[in-house]
């Protein structure tokens, strides 16, 4: 009898000692919210040439990621010891749409079980992490969060709009590795083999149809101060499309043959106060705009009518797209308030030079402003209640273009 009590307590131990040193958590979060927005410009009937001026107005229901302050998502997430200071991770995380149950960030024509995040790695505290699959870019992990008051989150709100590389932007096949921290510096690099599915084979004959892209950073964050510099590029798959193969003439698409790299780097710092947290961010973008930026006509604005086909005039700004360039600037504040938190930015894109595919006879790009307020209100250590509104003016650097929201939510995280 006492060596089947000693047997269950030493069973007993052992299980306890397992699940010290692995454990898998089921997280996630769900917001949910009603809003107002509405885009305003200039349409052009493709049929007749003739042009006025339209409101596009949305007013319901929204999801966390459509205007909410964070996406909706659940995921899991999971760390065992491996002795010696090492620790395998992983995380696998899917987005979703409150309001009708799909999914979000799914691709283009495709099917992603896990649209967030899907990595797996390594990691110790003396050597830092190196992580692979489908995971944010450096300048995400390092500058987001610290220069934006709204935290990437937010809708038309978030910093995003004036720094498209750094606006939660993912990457499919990605290796990613980030250094300890040493008295509050980090630096990371991340090279990704293809940005948007799974990798192709190059054929020697053939162009390379893979988008690869290359990101790194340096930040120093410790105490109330916080300052980062980061750097993203991505390079379109054109550049080895050859005019001929085996001796057979092939057809060239658009830019086909040119290489075309877009680059983005931006330079940010933030200190906090207690009583007020500051926060600002300068950066250049060169040769094309990252997807997330929509630099161009709202197509919310194009609709049908009895005389044919109008469409929301100017001009757009390709992924791709030489020549282009703009400075971009943020400033932002918040400040504890009662129980919440108050947020205000300002932030513009202020384009330098037209791309080079340009004619003379469009129409000139203008600054984008985007301006801000929003407050969050915590009813418990996971819920809060959120309300915010956010006015851009010439949306896109199209002229007199505008976009506004007005928006409240709850948010909780489990």
């Amino acid at each position: 009898m006492k060596k089947t009590l000693l047997a269950a307590a030493l069973a007993l131990g052992f299980t306890g000692v397992a699940q010290a040193e692995t454990s898998v958590t089921l997280y996630g979060l769900i917001d949910a919210g009603f809003g107002w927005h509405q885009s305003k410009g200039e349409v052009r009937n493709t049929t007749t040439g003739a042009t006025q001026t339209v409101k596009s107005t949305r007013t319901g229901l929204h999801d966390g990621t459509q205007n909410g302050q964070s996406g909706s998502r659940f995921g899991l997430r999971g760390t065992e010891d491996l002795g010696n200071g090492l620790r395998a991770e992983f995380t696998l995380e899917q987005g979703f749409n409150i309001g009708s149950g799909g999914f979000q960030q799914h691709g283009t024509g495709m099917d992603r079980q896990f649209s967030r995040q899907a990595w797996i790695g390594l990691a110790s505290d003396s050597w830092g992490s190196l992580r692979f699959g489908r995971q944010h870019n450096v300048g995400t992990d390092f500058l987001l969060g610290m220069i934006d008051p709204f935290g990437g989150g937010f809708g038309l709100a978030n910093g995003g709009q004036a720094f498209a590389a750094i606006n939660t932007n993912r990457m499919d096949n990605t290796v990613k590795y980030v250094t300890p921290n040493f008295s509050g510096f980090q630096f990371g690099v991340a090279y990704s083999f293809n940005t948007n599915g799974g990798q192709s084979a190059t054929h020697e004959e053939l162009r390379n149809p893979n988008v690869r892209a290359f990101s790194t950073g340096l930040r120093y964050a410790n105490g109330p101060l916080g300052v980062a510099l980061s750097y993203d590029q991505k390079q379109n798959s054109r550049a080895s499309e050859p005019t001929t193969v085996l001796g057979v003439p092939v057809p060239r698409q658009n830019n086909a043959g040119e290489s075309v790299t877009v680059k983005q780097w931006v330079l940010g710092a933030s200190y906090d106060f207690e009583v007020v947290k500051l926060s600002g961010a300068f950066g250049q973008l060169r040769d094309g705009a990252y997807a997330s930026a929509g630099l161009g006509p709202d197509s919310s604005l194009n609709y049908l009518d009895s005389t044919g086909n109008w469409a929301a005039t100017g001009n757009r700004i390709g992924e791709f797209d030489k020549g282009f360039k703009a400075n971009s600037y943020l400033v932002g504040l918040s400040a504890p308030l009662g129980a919440g938190n108050l947020m205000v930015s300002w932030g513009m894109i202020d384009p330098r030079s037209d791309p080079d595919r340009f004619t003379g006879g469009e129409a000139s790009l203008e600054k984008q402003h985007t301006y801000a307020l929003g407050y969050t209100y915590d009813l418990s250590k996971r819920t809060n209640v959120y309300a915010y509104g956010a006015y851009q003016k010439n949306a896109g650097l199209v002229d007199d273009a505008k976009k506004s929201t007005v928006a409240v939510g709850l948010r909780h995280r489990f």
